[in-house]
């Protein structure tokens, strides 16, 4: 994970839900949002063909089955003609985004992936290893803590 790829305070604002609105409608647009501002992550590694149809692979891809895996965690992951390698960015968000995760809890952290379509041994190698970090009861508290882009990569590094 490249420090350049963090960002430790996400600044999407999210468009209040209407009164007599779609619940569903709202959660669709609102992680279009933070989508958008995810893809931004990984825009600075240079490894984006078209960042447009990069997003939309991100969107459709979240529409077949949230990402938020729980716990303040969510891995938005994608293979796409649009990665030209392997990428991987970190964002957080102290209060948290409602991302239609599993427990229904807010997400504080977003580890967000995409790959070229052919590249699935890095991709799931990697996805794993982020799943079994989450199971670390002291991860988000130190993710939470931390004040530079470095200390993110530093963590992970002491967990492995």
């Amino acid at each position: 994970m490249d420090s350049g790829l963090i960002k430790l305070d996400m600044q999407t604002v999210l468009p209040e839900m209407a009164e007599n609105g779609s619940r569903k409608k709202w959660i669709i647009e609102s992680k279009e949002l933070l989508l958008s501002e995810l893809v931004d992550v990984l825009d600075p590694a240079g490894k984006i063909g078209n960042r447009k149809k990069l997003l939309l692979d991100f969107i459709n891809r979240e529409k077949k089955a949230s990402t938020g895996i729980g716990k303040g965690f969510a891995i938005p992951h994608i293979r796409s003609m649009q990665a030209k390698e392997f990428m991987i960015g970190f964002a957080r968000h102290r209060d948290g985004y409602e991302f239609d995760a599993m427990d229904q809890e807010p997400v504080n952290f977003f580890f967000v992936m995409a790959a070229p379509p052919y590249d699935d041994s890095l991709y799931l190698r990697v996805f794993k290893a982020i799943s079994e970090l989450v199971c670390f009861d002291d991860f988000a508290r130190q993710l939470m803590s931390v004040e530079k882009p470095f200390d993110v990569i530093r963590i992970i590094k002491s967990l492995e």
